[in-house]
C-alpha cells in the first residue's frame, strides 16, 4: 500500500494512508502559495507542530466543520477544547497509536505561543509510522539539533524539513540536518512563502544530494508525492 503525501506551501501537508486522511498544520487563509481554499477538506485528523499562527492556521474552522480530531501537545489541545475542537494530547517522546498509523512528538527547537497570546506549550515534530511501516518525519519549525541523528536511526523514508532561515534552519543547517537524518526522500518547506524566508530550493537539493543519499523532492504547492 502507498501514502501519499501533498505539499500546500509553507509547512502545509495534507497525508493519505489507506482510508484515513489528515492535514498537518492548515494554513490556508493566509498563506500566499496556498493552492486551495480550507473548505476543501474534510480530514479525520489534524496534526499541530505548533502553535504559531502560520501553523494552528485554519485548524479550528476545519475542525470544527469535519469533526476532525486535533492531535498536538497538550497545551495546544486544551486551548482547542475550550473552542469545542475534538483533540488527542501527546507531549514530546511520547507515542500513540492511532487508526491510521504510530505519532512520536519529537524535539523541534523554536517557540509555540498561540495567535490570542495563550501558552502554546513546546513545539515539535511528529515522527510517524504508517500502517505499512514507512517511517515519516515531519520536523515542523526548528533549528538544528543533535539529536536529528537519533531520529535518522529509526530508518527514516520521508523527512521534511525547514530552509527558509530567520525562523528555523537555513540551508547550511538544514544540509547538516538532511545528514543526519538519512531519509530516503527529503523535501525541503518553510521557504520562499514570504520575501523574509526567500531560497533557491534547487540549489539546495543539489548540495544535498550530492553529499548524502537522499532523494530530494522539490514541490510545488498542490503537487503529490507517492511511497
Amino acid at each position: 500500500m502507498t501514502t501519499t503525501i501533498t505539499w500546500y506551501g509553507h509547512a502545509t501537508f495534507g497525508l493519505q494512508i489507506d482510508e484515513y486522511f489528515m492535514l498537518i498544520d492548515p494554513f490556508f487563509a493566509h498563506n500566499p502559495l496556498a493552492s486551495v481554499s480550507a473548505d476543501s477538506f474534510n480530514p479525520q485528523y489534524i496534526l499541530v507542530t505548533h502553535g504559531h499562527g502560520d501553523h494552528v492556521g485554519d485548524t479550528i474552522d476545519i475542525a470544527k466543520r469535519s469533526g476532525a480530531t486535533v492531535i498536538s501537545n497538550a497545551e495546544i489541545c486544551g486551548w482547542l477544547q475550550k473552542q469545542d475542537v475534538k483533540t488527542h494530547a501527546q507531549h514530546i517522546g511520547g507515542g500513540f497509536t492511532h487508526p491510521f498509523g504510530y505519532v512520536k512528538l519529537t524535539q523541534a527547537l523554536h517557540g509555540s505561543a498561540l495567535p490570542d497570546g495563550s501558552n502554546g506549550g513546546n513545539p515539535a515534530g511528529f515522527l510517524i509510522t504508517t500502517l505499512h511501516g514507512k517511517k515519516l518525519y515531519f520536523a515542523g519549525d526548528t533549528g538544528l539539533f543533535g539529536d536529528m541523528q537519533l531520529i535518522g536511526d529509526e530508518g527514516l523514508d520521508y523527512a521534511a524539513i525547514p530552509i527558509g532561515d530567520n525562523y528555523t534552519m537555513g540551508p547550511a543547517d538544514a544540509l547538516r540536518a538532511a545528514k543526519f537524518l538519512r531519509a530516503k526522500h527529503l523535501q525541503p518547506i518553510h521557504f520562499n512563502t514570504f520575501d523574509l524566508l526567500k531560497q533557491d530550493a534547487n540549489a539546495w537539493a543539489k548540495q544535498v544530494e550530492k553529499d548524502t543519499d537522499s532523494k530530494v523532492h522539490i514541490l510545488k504547492p498542490g503537487e503529490t508525492f507517492t511511497i
